[in-house]
This record gives C-alpha cells, structure tokens and sequence, in this order.
C-alpha cells in the first residue's frame, strides 16, 4: 500500500521561541485513519496546521501524495489536504449553506456547475442536503460541525483533518458525526480527546506529547497501556468497558 503522507524531522517553534514540535517523524498509508492523542499544549495543532502550509517556511520534511512542500506545490496541497478547524464557525461565513460548500471547489478552479455538483454530493454525504438553502448561523452547533466537514469534503480531498470534531456535541451528534467519518473512503488524521471515538475510527494512534511522539501503535494497545495514559494525561471515561479493548 502506497504511503500518502510522509513526515520526516518536522520541527516548529513559535517566534517567542517555544518549541511546539520537535523532530517529528511518521507517515500513514492512503486510506488509513489515525488519531493522534495527547493532553492539552502537546502540539498536536500546530502539527496539523503544517499539514496544509498554513504555518509556512517548514524546518523538516513533508510529502502529500508524491508533492513536497513548496510555494510550488502549495495550492495542489491544499486542494488535497482538507482541514476541519475545532469551531465551525471558523469555516461558515456565506449567506447560505450551498454558497458555503461550494466556496471551497470554487477557489481551486471548479466550474460553478462543478462546485455546485461537488456541494450537494458533499452535503449528502454528511446527512445535510436538506438545509442548502439555510443560513449557517441558524443551525445547531451539530448541523454546523456536519456542513464545516462538507466544505472540505467538497473539494475532494484525500486526506481528511479534523481538529477536535467530537468537543461541544450532543451525544447523538457524535454518533453522527462517527457514522458519518467510518463510511468515508479517505485518509484521516483525527485530533481527539475523545478516546473512545478514536478507538472506534482509528485501528492506529499517535500519542503527541511535549512536541515528540511518544508511542505510535495500535490504538487499542496504547488505551491498554496503563503507564503510557498516565504518563500522558490521558485518561478513559468512567465505567468504559475495557471488552472494547479486547481484555475481559
């Protein structure tokens, strides 16, 4: 299986001389879906934000799909690598929620009758076909974190980032949300506190903690991993079954 993204001795400090990543090093096949955990101030934002060239001049190595970071190939990147920001709000700015979806196509050099196409496809594919004609603001935070995915997912990319997508839901919201990301046929990067939720999508986690990762296994074995959850803040919700993990 050909490997879709490759990252090699990624490092980043911020111009008040923090270092948010430091010598980070992994790659994922196309297709695959992993988490990557770790507590709060970790890095794992400024890891995602590269993925898309939004942090700009980068120290290491990155690689999409055979193209490497450069002013060059930017664009196609960014057509390619779609990111879900944590607050939807962040990516709904249009009168209506079609205009919203169709933005995205519409700026890598889709046809208006392609973008639109893209939209709807978009939207059905996130349960949202029925409200193209809404203000975004008028949804529920839930409906909003289904359309943020569709303007992505309307630009067909091939990876598909998502920072926190599961924070602020209801409880059915997530279960929609999860239903929604199973079925889809690209690579995924999910950012996610919710463990369980990345038990569910990812068979593989990275464990991102002070800028270095600190494990990258299955991610049942990293949820099993007493010493490893404590040593990295994370921690399973109460009472959660640990049959899901294969331990009886």
């Amino acid at each position: 299986m050909s490997k879709y993204l490759k990252i090699n001795n990624l490092s980043y400090a911020y111009p008040d001389g923090h270092k948010a990543l430091k010598g980070i090093d992994f790659s994922i096949n196309q297709g695959e879906s992993i988490a990557i955990l770790g507590p709060n101030g970790a890095g794992k934002t400024t890891l995602i934000l590269h993925l898309n060239g939004i942090l700009g001049e980068l120290k290491g190595e990155i690689e999409v799909d055979g193209l490497e970071y450069s002013s060059e190939n930017i664009g196609k990147i960014r057509k390619t690598v779609g990111v879900v920001f944590q607050d939807p709000d962040d990516q709904l700015f249009m009168p209506t929620v079609i205009e919203d979806v169709m933005f995205g196509p519409k700026n890598f050099g889709y046809s208006n009758e392609e973008s639109e196409t893209n939209a709807v496809e978009a939207l059905k594919m996130v349960g949202m076909e029925n409200f193209q004609d809404r203000p975004p603001h008028h949804l529920s935070f839930g409906q909003k974190r289904k359309v943020a995915i569709a303007t992505v997912l309307a630009s067909k990319p091939k990876l598909l980032v998502l920072d926190e997508p599961a924070s602020n839901l209801d409880p059915a919201s997530r279960r929609d949300l999860i239903d929604i990301l199973i079925k889809l046929d690209i690579s995924i990067i999910l950012v996610t506190h919710d463990l369980p939720m990345a038990l569910e999508i990812c068979e593989r986690s990275l464990v991102l903690n002070e800028g270095i990762i600190k494990e990258d296994s299955l991610t049942k074995d990293i949820l099993q991993n007493k010493q490893l959850m404590k040593e990295n803040r994370l921690e399973l919700p109460y009472g959660f079954a640990l049959h899901h993990l294969g331990e009886e």
